[in-house]
């Protein structure tokens, strides 16, 4: 392994904190991946890892080769990618990871459409609710739901995403039909998270962010699941209208406290800081702009 191998090793085994998944990554056994490590220690003189039976960490020493390490390795990517890609079309493979709902109910689609404007490229699509690091993970393109955070990833949005609170009509039917955000905790809710204990809900009043109390009977952490006591009569839900959208429409269900909806939130795609963005990140983030950002499907339905 040359020097330049060696610390794109080194540098992987650090954001992964593993030599196994390093090596599975760059497609190198953990052994090469150990050894080019082991050889740059050698060159430099100084130990750049903590090695535990656990996990991988770098010593003082490597945190600041490290930095100089993903600098270098910037620079030489920008260059080459510069050289061969800048009027190259989108190709090789293209990875995604997205929520489950949300992908299962639109990138689908979303996808095939973008797979047959560019037939020599590939593309891994995984779909998770749970929020990854696409560096440490290695994945191109990450599509979340929220209202972001501080990141060192960079966020573009290409879509509202809608909130609001809705019943079955027979629920409303039989229980009433809140009038105030306050009333709330004397109805049965069906509510996204992993307890049911002290929950709140984040609406609106007159502009302004409320936090209310609710009586939680059923949480789950999978709008589907939601969805589906909501349309059984069961509660009021806090849904996306990407989700709920055509059943509202439908009148399967009704929208509550319309005056009160949540802050909406944006779906944005997340991709890491690079100053020169390979052709197929580029392309597919264009084109989940092009394809959402105007109005959006679901929007039209409710």
């Amino acid at each position: 392994m040359d020097k330049l191998d060696a610390m794109r090793a080194f540098a992987k085994v650090v954001a992964t904190g593993s030599f196994a998944e390093a090596g599975r990554q760059l497609g190198l056994t953990r052994s090469a991946v150990s050894k080019g490590v082991m050889e740059l220690e050698q060159i430099l003189g100084a130990r750049l890892l903590d090695r535990t039976t656990r996990r991988v960490g770098a010593t003082e020493a490597g945190l600041a080769y490290y930095e100089r390490c993903i600098d270098i390795l910037a620079r030489i990517e920008e260059t080459e990618l510069e050289v061969s890609q800048l009027h190259a079309e989108p190709r090789g493979v293209l990875k995604v990871n997205a929520p489950m709902s949300f992908g299962a109910l639109y990138l689908g689609d979303a996808v095939a459409a973008f797979m047959a404007a560019y037939p020599d490229l590939r593309v891994e699509l995984t779909l998770s609710d749970r929020f990854i690091d696409p560096i440490e993970e290695g994945v191109d393109v990450t599509v979340r739901i929220a209202a972001l955070q501080d990141s060192s990833l960079i966020a573009r949005k290409f879509a509202p995403a809608r909130i609001v609170l809705a019943a079955a009509p027979a629920y409303l039917a039989a229980h009433g039909t809140p009038e105030r955000p306050e009333d709330l905790i004397q109805h049965r809710c069906l509510a996204f998270g992993h307890t049911t204990i002290m929950q709140r809900w984040e609406l609106t009043r007159d502009g302004e962010r409320l936090s209310v109390p609710i009586n939680s009977a059923l949480c789950s952490n999978n709008g589907d699941v939601l969805r589906s006591a909501a349309l059984a009569g069961e509660g009021i839900t806090r849904l996306p209208t990407f989700l709920i959208g055509p059943d509202i429409k439908a009148g399967r269900l009704t929208i509550v406290l319309p005056a009160n909806e949540p802050v909406e939130l944006g779906i944005y795609a997340l991709y890491a800081p690079n100053r020169y963005l390979a052709a197929k990140v580029r392309a597919f983030i264009d084109f989940l702009h092009n394809r959402f950002g105007k109005m959006p499907p679901w929007e039209e339905l409710c």
